[in-house]
């Protein structure tokens, strides 16, 4: 069974760090690119970061570049998302994803995590 253990959201002052990582099983994961999104509410889903293992590529949506990070640990089936200079906006419930690349259509979530970030 695939799961998507993800861990570290909670409360942090504006302008501050805070660390989300996100462990996989059950599948194999260099097929699989990862990503985090964030949902408020009365808000779509939104595409956050993405890593691609197979060509090395990153994307950020723009409203997080130079302060978010995505990085992999292969050898533990590891996603994590270095958040830095955390704002009020960036407030939401986080949860990454992992896509089968050659199946497009299959895809994997976690349980998702809070992140707040006061003011």
């Amino acid at each position: 069974q695939v799961q998507l253990v993800e861990s570290g959201g909670g409360l942090v002052q504006a302008g501050g760090s805070l660390s989300l990582s996100c462990a996989a099983s059950g599948l194999t994961f260099s097929n699989h690119a990862m990503g985090w999104f964030r949902q408020t509410p009365g808000r779509e889903r939104e595409l956050v970061a993405r890593i691609n293992r197979s060509y090395n590529g990153t994307y950020y949506v723009d409203s997080v570049k130079g302060r978010f990070t995505i990085s992999t640990d292969n050898a533990k089936n590891t996603v994590y998302l270095q958040m830095n200079s955390l704002k009020p906006e960036d407030a939401a419930v986080y949860s990454c994803a992992a896509q089968r690349l050659s199946q497009p259509d299959r895809n994997y979530w976690s349980q998702g995590t809070q992140v707040t970030v006061s003011s």
